[in-house]
């Protein structure tokens, strides 16, 4: 059966050239990093010069670079580390209402600590306003924490403008870039912020391997006590393999990034314009052009997400119904719900993700199935009835994406 991979936001398949990076990292040469002799002091070398690569293609200094082992353990040192160290400046921090759980879940840690927090409202794209960015912060604000763009619907966020804001203000500013970072450009200076994490699996490099970057002057507190690694700021043996493998994927995706993102973005542009012309009821999520190159993302009414999930899975399609990290729940996405969309079409979301791997044949075997997918599920749906397969859509569907000539 032909296997069409589209869950690329959720993780990538690692490139053969990351593969063959690792693979003597996790033989031969496998000396801890810490220690003096030969092979250890071959292994801090490509350490180094991992750190040296990475830093290069973010605008940044190696000495700002922090290996993590995920992109939720990035979010969370950024996060607890800057508000347990500035605690005496303040107790407030901003964030949205759509981040990622590893954000979210952080900053409610820290209200359950007595820390305050203020929980930033969408628009009907998912697009944080940067005015209410600034309406928000007052004199005890320590941290403002703006996704570069949603995982779930991939609407790319105001980060310079947020960025000003916070800088005028004196207050630090991280943003999560594990869904940018590889497939868009990502400079810290040019953003303009203070912490940035991101994630080796999402830029076909490895799982378990992260970043965060910390600019200098920033007052944090480490996450994990115990050795003095990564410069006293993440204690434990640093994954050298897995290290390897993200400074060589990420070296390959800056490389690449400019072809890719065109190429993507036509691919994406095809599917989104042929599930809107080919299927009634269906509603497009998130911004229609300032979104992620790969990420296509609906609400079909009268049906349920994960209905379509099984149905595409029978036919060797993979995608998710919101993030894969909240896909085993029944609960609606949250950031669906703050975009406004009713609870009950919230429930019938797909998203498709499309990566490097992906051809126009994929795109087009789905626009081939998908249609008879929902009409199937909606004629066994009580509210079916009310379907008119390829009449007026919903919402905001009707405004396709620009081809990206048009927008850059």
């Amino acid at each position: 059966m032909k296997t069409v991979y589209l869950d690329n936001a959720a993780t990538t398949r690692p490139r053969q050239e990351v593969v063959e990076a690792m693979l003597p990292y996790l033989g031969e040469k496998y000396g801890n990093p810490s220690s003096i002799y030969g092979i250890a002091r071959e292994a801090r070398a490509a350490l180094d010069e991992a750190r040296e690569k990475v830093a290069a293609t973010l605008g940044a200094d190696a000495r700002e670079i922090i290996f993590t082992g995920s992109g939720t353990e990035a979010d969370n040192t950024a996060i607890k580390g800057v508000a347990f160290a500035n605690r005496d400046r303040g107790d407030h921090i901003i964030t949205s209402a759509i981040e990622h759980h590893a954000v979210l879940d952080s900053v409610k840690r820290l209200e359950n600590r007595g820390f305050r927090a203020t929980y930033l409202p969408v628009d009907s794209y998912g697009m944080v306003d940067p005015a209410d960015v600034e309406a928000a912060i007052t004199d005890k604000t320590i941290l403002i924490s703006i996704m570069h763009a949603n995982n779930e619907v991939g609407t790319i966020e105001p980060i310079e403008e947020i960025a000003k804001i916070a800088r005028k203000h004196g207050v630090y500013f991280h943003t999560d870039a594990v869904q940018t970072t590889g497939h868009i450009p990502v400079d810290v200076n040019r953003l303009g912020v203070d912490l940035l994490s991101l994630s080796a699996h999402k830029f076909y490099g490895p799982k378990g391997v992260g970043v965060l970057y910390v600019r200098r002057g920033v007052r944090m507190e480490r996450y994990i006590d115990g050795g003095g690694q990564e410069r006293n700021r993440r204690a434990g043996t640093e994954n050298v393999a897995g290290i390897i493998g993200l400074a060589k994927a990420l070296e390959l995706a800056v490389a690449e990034m400019e072809h890719e993102m065109e190429r993507v973005s036509r691919l994406r542009d095809r599917l989104i314009r042929g599930v809107m012309d080919r299927i009634g009821h269906v509603r497009l999520n998130g911004h229609p052009t300032q979104r992620l190159p790969g990420n296509a993302s609906f609400c079909f009414e009268f049906i349920e997400g994960e209905s379509l999930l099984l149905n595409l899975d029978m036919l060797g399609v993979c995608g998710s119904s919101g993030s894969a990290c909240t896909s085993g729940s029944l609960e609606p996405s949250h950031v669906l719900l703050a975009m406004g969309i009713p609870h009950e079409v919230a429930h019938g979301s797909l998203r498709l993700t499309l990566g490097r791997y992906n051809t126009e044949e994929d795109v087009d075997y789905v626009l081939e199935h998908l249609p008879g997918i929902v009409e199937k599920l909606r004629a066994m749906s009580p509210f079916g009835a009310e379907a008119s397969f390829g009449g007026d859509s919903c919402g905001k569907c009707e405004e396709a994406p620009q081809p990206v000539a048009e927008r850059r």
